[in-house]
């Protein structure tokens, strides 16, 4: 593993000058690391995309059965790990096999790989031009081991790229007795990530969640850090609530209405919406539709970073020719101010373009 990451490094190493965290400033955020060439979130993953000039690095926690906190974007373990093939009696009655029923030490066992989708009643990689799935080694990596990474880059390349943690589902964990945020908090702490100019944005679904972080949490334990708050269509269910011990879909609807940026800037610093809530889906190449989110968001003082921006022809939508065609809408013209996004070089090498850099 430590031969893949000088490897990554030597090949891919851009020297990028860094800005201050202002409004104004356009940054890319490396979704999962370098998503779209290494299996997501794998240490690799983040080491190429540090590599390629992202300025912030995206990590999905979730608490092991024995407290560790570790970097996955999901609550369970089937779809990136070959968690049915090492433990197939661990599978909870929904079909899951959830990483707060397993220890580190048994999570460490697993082989991480590329996304997997069922399919035909089969399984098949979620995007089939990414890296072969069961090919080569990795491993889940801890939020500490993530940052030792980071940090370490960072004081031997001279750069300040930024923690983009996202606390998953912290209903879920809070009904399994967990304090999820307290437990990534700490973490942060134990680091050096404290203020407001710090290198880091903290980001989540739940509104309760961060609400709870900005009043209660971050001043007992005297930090002041800098909190997104990330939008979903209610549809998809992202976040569940639960309501008498019966969990139910939180309804997002409220945050695309007037008025919404001013009462999410009472608790966040800004917001991480779908992109299809910027410019509507029923967009085209001559006619793009835009909606009010990111002028809104602006006027209450809110940044604004979209998720998720892939180059995969069935990931983008009708109205973009390409990625970069996408993020040249995005960037210039609906004027958001940094995007999560599969293939950080690319965003990097088109605001260099753009930006005469």
């Amino acid at each position: 593993m430590t031969r893949c990451l000088s490897t990554l490094l030597t090949l891919a190493m851009v020297p990028l000058s860094v800005l201050p965290v202002v409004a104004q400033e356009k940054i890319v955020i490396a979704h999962r690391g370098a998503s779209g060439y290494l299996p997501e979130h794998s240490l690799p993953a983040k080491a190429m995309a540090y590599a390629m000039g992202a300025d912030f690095i995206e990590q999905d926690l979730v608490l092991t059965r024995d407290d560790h906190l570790v970097v996955l974007h999901d609550l369970y373990l089937d779809a990136v790990t070959d968690v049915a093939r090492v433990f197939p009696e661990r599978r909870r009655e929904d079909g899951h096999f959830y990483v707060i029923d397993f220890t580190l030490a048994e999570i460490r066992q697993l082989a991480l790989t590329e996304r997997l989708i069922s399919k035909d009643g089969r399984l098949r990689p979620r995007f089939p031009g990414r890296f072969p799935p069961g090919q080569s080694s990795f491993r889940v990596s801890t939020f500490e081991e993530e940052i030792e990474l980071i940090q370490g880059l960072n004081r031997s390349t001279g750069r300040n790229v930024g923690l983009y943690p996202e606390i998953k589902s912290p209903a879920f964990h809070r009904q399994a007795g967990r304090d999820l945020s307290r437990a990534v908090l700490d973490v942060l702490q134990s680091y050096g990530y404290t203020a407001r100019d710090d290198r880091i944005y903290l980001q989540c679904f739940d509104p309760e969640e961060l609400r709870r972080l900005r009043r209660e949490l971050l001043p007992e334990l005297g930090m002041d850090l800098k909190l997104v708050q990330l939008i979903a269509e209610t549809k998809w269910e992202t976040t569940l609530v639960y309501q008498d011990g019966q969990a139910v879909p939180y309804n997002y609807d409220w945050m695309q209405t007037p008025g919404a940026m001013t009462k999410i800037a009472a608790y966040a610093d800004g917001i991480g919406p779908w992109m299809g809530m910027i410019v509507k889906m029923n967009a085209t190449r001559g006619h793009l539709v835009f909606s009010a989110l990111v002028k809104e968001a602006h006027a209450a003082g809110l940044v604004v970073h979209p998720y998720t921006f892939r180059a995969e022809k069935e990931a983008l939508p009708p109205y973009a020719a390409d990625l970069e065609d996408l993020l040249d809408i995005f960037y210039f013209q609906a004027g958001v101010d940094g995007v999560f996004t599969d293939f950080p070089d690319r965003a990097v090498n088109f605001l260099r373009k753009k930006q005469g850099a």
